[in-house]
């Protein structure tokens, strides 16, 4: 199917894809997977901030890399697919990396279950 439209002389076409050439269950697959890869640095640093024996620097830090996560503005906006949630993938690890000897196991096996709980396979 195609559809066409002129503007002040100028003819654009566009192929419109049938929603039966997509496998609807692969593209959520894909986005469930693309969510999870995001979601779950951002549960480990929720869990280093609600552990006990994190250090308060390490808890501020995470804090602040949440925050910029969550944030409506940052410097690729998050309505831009992929890149938009680029910038506050690599800001919360690269945080997370500096505090990488305070992610215990038992740190990483809660946000792991959280993140199992929150958005199943």
């Amino acid at each position: 199917m195609k559809s066409e439209t002129n503007t002040e002389n100028e003819t654009y076409e566009a192929e419109v894809i049938d929603s039966t050439i997509i496998d609807e269950g692969i593209l959520k697959n894909v986005l469930l997977r693309a969510g999870r890869t995001i979601a779950l640095p951002a549960l480990q640093a929720f869990e280093m901030i609600i552990d006990t024996k994190t250090p308060a620097q390490a808890r501020v830090s995470m804090i602040a890399a949440l925050t910029y996560l969550l944030m409506p503005i940052d410097l690729v906006p998050d309505l831009i697919p992929v890149a938009g949630f680029s910038d506050d993938l690599v800001a919360l690890t690269a945080v997370m990396s500096l505090w990488s000897n305070h992610i215990t196991p038992e740190i990483k096996q809660r946000a792991r279950q959280k993140l199992d709980r929150w958005l199943p396979l």
